[in-house]
């Protein structure tokens, strides 16, 4: 397979049974996504968009079809083996950013490093340095109560990146945030995005799409449209 090719699905279903009922919630997704894209998906409630990105971040398996993540074909992998690919491949961002309110931003992104069994000192640069690089190294000993929710979120991101990942997951992260604040952290992730870091968005809003270079449309469980974006949300 192509080496520039970061994520690349065939055929990729997604079926869960309720009762007397199957739901498709993914009808067969075929989709390349090249090293250093930065790629927004997007769909109405219902469109298949969540349980798609569960599959790409390896939190779900598929019931048929075949994905590659990094060269890895993840689709056939055990759970303790799509775990391991997981922590070492996918840095993800949530809107709830998920971080331990008692410990500092530092040890918050530290945090995977630790389940990583990586040494203390090698540990608290790379945090350190992923802080500085979202731009809160003046902001290392603060806990999150003590930060603005903007502030947060980019501690959630420093942390997704520690591990130096191939993809960065971001499910609705501005979901939280007011327009202002959303716009910051949107110009965060187009930097990291122009540092070559790959980026997959999943967000219903189109002015939070628009800073994504390219837009994959599901709806009904299929991708409906997937279009370059040629006039992104950033001012250059």
């Amino acid at each position: 397979m192509d080496n520039d090719i970061v994520i690349k699905t065939k055929g990729l279903k997604k079926n869960y049974v309720l009762g007397a009922e199957t739901v498709r919630a993914v009808r067969g997704v075929d989709l390349e996504i090249r090293r250093g894209e930065f790629v927004a998906i997007m769909g109405p409630s219902g469109s298949g968009k969540s349980t798609f990105m569960n599959l790409l971040g390896c939190l779900d398996t598929p019931t048929e079809g075949e994905y590659w993540l990094n060269g890895i074909p993840v689709s056939t992998l055990s759970d303790n083996e799509l775990a391991r690919v997981r922590n070492k491949e996918i840095g993800f961002v949530f809107q709830t950013f998920n971080l331990l309110p008692r410990a500092t931003a530092l040890h918050n992104v530290e945090l995977p490093l630790i389940y990583a069994g990586v040494p203390g000192k090698e540990r608290k640069a790379r945090a350190k340095e992923k802080l500085e690089l979202v731009g809160l190294g003046d902001r290392l000993h603060h806990k999150p109560p003590e930060l603005s929710g903007g502030q947060r979120q980019r501690v959630a991101i420093a942390r997704a990146l520690v591990n130096d990942p191939a993809i960065l997951l971001a499910d609705e992260p501005t979901g939280n945030l007011d327009s202002t604040t959303s716009a910051e952290i949107m110009e965060v992730l187009t930097e990291l995005n122009r540092q070559g870091q790959t980026i997959v968005l999943v967000t219903h809003e189109h002015d939070i799409a628009a800073y994504a270079r390219r837009q994959v449309h599901l709806r009904d469980g299929v991708i409906e449209r997937d279009f370059v974006n040629h006039h992104t949300g950033v001012v250059a």
